[in-house]
């Protein structure tokens, strides 16, 4: 089988143009940017590690 051609490439991307239009296409793309930006903002605004919070359970005595 091997590596598709310049050909099979052509056809995949007059398919996608078709079915996606010129404008739909830049949009999707700066969804997805802008979605990789949420998720790294998202990710440096967690805690530190090492501010672990620790909740002591007491057990309640039996009589």
């Amino acid at each position: 089988m091997g590596s598709f051609s310049i050909w099979h490439w052509l056809i995949v991307l007059v398919v996608v143009l078709l079915l996606f239009g010129r404008g739909k296409i830049p949009e999707l793309m700066g969804d997805v940017a802008k979605g990789i930006k949420s998720f790294k903002k998202g990710m440096s605004d967690d805690e530190p590690a090492d501010t672990t919070k620790t909740v002591d359970h007491k057990a309640d005595e039996i009589k």
